[in-house]
């Protein structure tokens, strides 16, 4: 007992080795992570490990493109929901947008007003402000910060929903532009600017006849965070025609659910209601019809059945929110599936080439650069193994050294793939960097206990050992006083070498360094 008492150090060692082979190899174990995913949507993973590549290592895309938008700032914004949605609707009239590309916000420093569209200039912006009655301090290119905020949120959750294994969304700033860096492993520019240059939005239409004989097409849904609480998986079908269509359900939140019936009802979907004119016209009844659109195109134009009717009425529709939908193209209802999952873009994004900064590579070369990176610390761990060995010129000493240097790079491997954090050519330098830098304070500690003349008792080794660890931790203090800096601002890849030699050296202060005194100490005592 009293040995596993002395040695607890060993065995805590030991124990994280164990945690991060499950982390690095069961299937499942990183949160985030799906084992029953196939290749094509796991593309960032290893297939032996739980390990992600980012596109260095993976091939992929990084985009960094601004946010489209231009904001009015010192507006004293109504606070009043009502008022506030007048304001918004008099400057989309104003400046010939939609209604959904103008956000007005009150703040206590002064409100802002943004407008998220390419087609209209700060002179314009400010002309309609000033013909509403307000009178802004300044007018200037790009969004807020709280927009771009939810930008990244919104992208993340977008890039996650669409099964992009290992993309990351961050912002970054360039001289006087803010950007959104999105980046996707294995995928080519066209396929995340597919996902990306739509903002996703999706809404529902009421479509029925006015008292005069014309038609009307009132708005009873618009997408939003507190309107869709999830989608069913969609399924194909044949159509009556002989061609075939995709359908899916959509479940809605409560209150929306609510409001959505009260609307339906109110525009004559009681009974329900027949898009097709023959149906209508058999059964005496004008045409009515519900419409989905994605992106302001119609995806959806169909009939309401009876029994969905009735439940407007009654306003049980609530207690089973659910309709489904179809549409007729199995890449259109992805889209709106997607955008119906994870929500729409506050505001879309500039893909001109001018302002928009891409880096794209080929999975054939990131296979190469993989190869060469294991190779490479192959070569530094072999170097390393000689050095040590040429020094001591005694296996027992050289080989735990080793042996403890490797299992901190192993503990490190667990904790990048249990926090499926992407790894790139510079997260490897970073791997490297701990290498060295762990050998280097093994070093250290076995210079002091060696050399410095017989150890005769544990009280002597405590000693030496206590005055090693000292060096040792004001070392690694300045390792991450050094390293801080370059991991919490946006400096792309040398943020992620900073993080790799950062956790790698205090998993080296934490857990091997005192390990390996315990087995250095075992070896000296036993000698003795």
């Amino acid at each position: 007992m009293s040995a596993i008492r002395e040695n607890w150090r060993i065995g805590a060692l030991i124990l994280l080795l164990l945690v991060s082979a499950v982390a690095l190899f069961v299937p499942g174990v990183p949160p985030g992570s799906n084992p029953s995913a196939n290749d094509s949507s796991a593309a960032g993973s290893e297939g032996m490990t739980n390990l992600q590549y980012g596109i260095e290592l993976n091939g992929g895309t990084r985009i960094r493109a601004p946010v489209v938008g231009i904001t009015a700032e010192g507006i004293d914004v109504p606070t009043n929901t009502t008022q506030r949605a007048q304001l918004e609707q008099t400057l989309a009239n104003s400046l010939g947008v939609d209604r959904i590309d103008i956000q007005a916000v009150p703040r206590a420093e002064g409100g802002t007003v943004e407008v998220f569209s390419k087609n209209v200039s700060q002179s314009d912006l400010q002309t309609a402000l000033e013909d509403a009655g307000y009178q802004p301090e300044t007018v200037r290119q790009g969004v807020t910060e709280q927009t771009r905020d939810e930008m990244v949120e919104a992208i993340d959750q977008k890039i996650s929903t669409s099964a992009l294994s290992g993309g990351t969304v961050t912002q970054a700033r360039t001289g006087e532009r803010n950007y959104i860096a999105i980046t996707a492993p294995d995928k080519d520019y066209e396929e995340l600017r597919s996902i990306l240059e739509d903002r996703g939005i999706v809404r529902m239409y009421a479509y029925y006849p006015a008292e005069n004989g014309t038609y009307v097409r009132k708005p009873v849904l618009d997408q939003g965070a507190e309107a869709i609480r999830g989608t069913g998986t969609i399924n194909q079908q044949q159509t009556s025609a002989g061609g075939e269509s995709y359908t899916f359900s959509v479940t809605m939140e409560e209150g929306a659910a609510q409001s959505f019936a009260q609307e339906m009802a109110a525009a004559g979907f009681g009974n329900g209601g027949f898009c097709s004119p023959q149906q209508a016209q058999a059964r005496g009844q004008p045409v009515e019809c519900l419409q989905v659109t994605y992106e302001d195109e119609i995806v959806f134009n169909g009939s309401v059945k009876p029994g969905l009717g009735s439940s407007f009425a009654d306003g049980s529709f609530a207690e089973n929110p659910t309709l489904t939908i179809e549409v007729p193209s199995r890449e259109k209802a992805q889209q709106v599936k997607l955008s119906l999952d994870a929500g729409q873009l506050p505001a879309p994004l500039n893909f001109d080439p001018q302002v928009t900064q891409t880096r794209s590579l080929e999975p054939a070369l990131a296979d190469q650069f993989k190869t060469n990176s294991l190779l490479t610390g192959l070569l530094a761990v072999a170097a390393v193994s000689l050095v040590v060995y040429g020094r001591y010129g005694r296996a027992e000493v050289a080989l735990p050294m080793i042996v403890t240097a490797l299992s901190e790079v192993f503990i490190l491997l667990g904790f990048v793939a249990f926090v499926q954090y992407p790894l790139n050519l510079s997260h490897l330098a970073g791997f490297i960097a701990v290498i060295g830098t762990g050998v280097d304070d093994l070093i250290i500690i076995a210079d002091e206990i060696l050399q410095q003349g017989e150890v005769e008792t544990g009280r002597v080794f405590q000693n030496r050992f206590r005055k090693a660890f000292w060096v040792i931790g004001a070392a690694a203090a300045t390792t991450i006083v050094a390293m801080s800096p370059l991991m919490v601002l946006s400096l792309g890849d040398l943020s992620g070498f900073a993080i790799i030699t950062i956790v790698g050296v205090l998993i080296g202060v934490l857990v091997t360094r005192p390990a390996y005194g315990d087995i250095l100490r075992n070896l000296v005592l036993d000698e003795s």
